[in-house]
């Protein structure tokens, strides 16, 4: 029985970047001598295991032969007789099958030090093709490490159209879809990972609904810089998202909202996050538009962004909304986002209690609120005209 750290890990320290998880493979053992040792079964097509102290994944050397479609269609191969060197065969890029023994030695029959040196995302073998996930998982490297200098072989990004003309990223789960998005999304480059997607056709199979506003230049350019832009600012992956998508639909607001049913059909978004896509892709000119609205489109709005209550997301909004502004025009909107967050902090101070303790109820204590909100807006576009 032989243990080797594989994967992420040796690929990361290697690359000198902080190491989130370790992977272990076990070669020459069987699952009945990994629960005799005390570690714990948790998977049940593959046998992987956790450590009894440390809790890490430990799994099984193994080969994996295709059988059927999609990422689900593989026949794993488990036993004390396949090698290290088959095991690292099966994975997906020549930088993650790199092994590192107990005393220190790496393991790397695939030239993956080669290909770290030279910057290169290299598929390890053909088999490459026979995962269509793996399509966004190079996609997602690729942004990863975008500011490492390293770019995808020209081969490998072949491979990847090759998976995209077989159709087979439909097959995808649309939970495997999201999980590889958001991974990109919360990398230093997430705009590297929906290039790369774009650049071999896969955002018709992926994520339907936007893959027409990439074709277009324009907004392709303003979506990617709204992204990159958004990231130095925000960590959430469901704020750089939405500030992506305002900036493909900056110049065609009217398609947005049956484009974006499309992507909440395809992907297992929370609420919060169909929200915040909803609200940025349909709402961004109005607030552009602030000083041109009067109080009652200015309260309508401020109720649509529901300021009151999602106070910390209408901030965000703001922010987003800027950033995209400038990512189209390279002109700033800071002073309508000023202006609407005045607007909202006035409105929003106001007090009903004295009208509940009159015994206002329903509708006649909304119309009284609606009343004194439109007063203090109709106040402040005033003092604003005069000033």
């Amino acid at each position: 029985m032989e243990v080797y750290l594989v994967g992420g890990a040796v690929r990361d320290e290697l690359l000198g970047l902080a190491i989130k998880e370790r992977d272990w493979v076990v070669v020459g053992s069987s699952p009945e001598e990994m629960l005799a040792q005390g570690y714990k079964q948790v998977g049940k097509d593959f046998p992987v295991f956790l450590h009894p102290q440390s809790n890490e994944e430990y799994a099984l050397a193994r080969t994996e032969r295709k059988h059927g479609r999609g990422y689900y269609g593989f026949e794993v191969h488990a036993s004390p007789d396949v090698s290290l060197e088959e095991d690292l065969m099966r994975r997906d890029l020549t930088i993650n099958a790199i092994a590192k023994s107990p005393s220190g030695e790496l393991i790397d029959p695939y030239s993956g030090l080669q290909d770290i040196n030279a910057k290169v995302l290299r598929h390890v073998s053909g088999a490459f093709i026979e995962d269509p996930l793996r399509v966004l998982r190079v996609a997602r490297f690729a942004a990863k490490l975008k500011t490492h200098g390293f770019t995808i072989a020209d081969e490998t990004l072949q491979l990847m159209r090759h998976i995209v003309s077989l159709g087979e990223l439909i097959e995808l789960a649309p939970e495997r879809i999201w999980q590889e998005t958001q991974r990109a999304l919360e990398t230093e480059s997430p705009s590297e990972f929906f290039s790369v997607l774009h650049a071999v056709h896969a955002l018709a199979q992926t994520h339907t609904g936007i893959s027409d506003r990439f074709a277009n230049h324009q907004a392709r350019a303003t979506g990617l810089t709204a992204l990159d832009e958004i990231s130095s600012q925000q960590q959430e992956p469901c704020v750089r998202f939405a500030a992506l998508l305002g900036g493909l639909y900056f110049r065609q607001q009217e398609n947005s909202y049956h484009d974006i049913q499309k992507l909440y059909e395809q992907l297992p978004l929370s609420n919060a996050c169909k929200d915040l896509l909803r609200l940025t892709t349909t709402l961004q000119y109005k607030c552009y538009a602030a000083f041109t609205l009067n109080e009652k489109q200015l309260l309508s709005l401020l109720q649509k962004l529901d300021t009151r209550r999602k106070s910390e997301r209408f901030v965000t909004l703001l922010s987003i909304f800027s950033t995209i502004k400038k990512a189209a025009t390279n002109e700033t909107c800071d002073a309508q986002m000023n202006w609407l967050q005045l607007t909202a902090k006035t409105i929003d101070s106001v007090d009903v209690g004295k009208w509940v303790l009159q015994g206002l109820k329903n509708a006649e204590l909304a119309d009284h609120l609606e009343s004194a909100q439109l007063a203090l807006i109709q106040r402040l576009i005033q003092d604003r005209n005069h000033s």
